[in-house]
């Protein structure tokens, strides 16, 4: 399995943009949609992003495990709405992670931060991918 890990905070108001969001149907040009900031939509469609956008390249899930939570970990005290999130627990998100990463679906967590702010976090299985036959943007 070959992984790739994203990330992306700004302002949520943003991600309403969904022009940038969204990459055309060919043969449109997908400058506007790899130049964009933002975060695609689909969380497969990271890989159309250029290779500089990837955070990590995990060597196994185990380490995208790793990767995910030692980014929630850093943003905790910027959280919103921390109760919530207390709730939810980074352990059971993990645990849903690992499901997923392990059956090659790809991994995406959303949390909203203080200051009207944003923050995404997407782990995206590459080689194959379920939802797209996109070529590694690493390679």
């Amino acid at each position: 399995m070959h992984l790739h890990c994203y990330v992306w905070s700004g302002i949520g108001e943003d991600l309403r943009n969904e022009a940038e969001r969204r990459p055309p149907l060919p043969p449109a040009d997908l400058g506007p949609f790899t130049n964009s900031p933002l975060p695609p939509m689909r969380t497969c469609d990271w890989l159309l992003k250029p290779a500089r956008r990837i955070d990590a390249s995990p060597a196994s899930p185990d380490d995208a495990l790793a990767w995910l939570a030692e980014r929630y970990r850093s943003m905790e005290s910027s959280f919103l709405r921390p109760a919530d999130e207390a709730r939810i627990g980074l352990g059971l998100r993990l645990r849903n992670a690992r499901e997923a990463l392990t059956n090659g679906v790809d991994v995406q967590w959303g949390i909203w931060l203080t200051g009207g702010r944003f923050l995404t976090y997407g782990v995206v299985c590459c080689s194959p991918n379920r939802h797209a036959d996109y070529r590694c943007p690493a390679s």
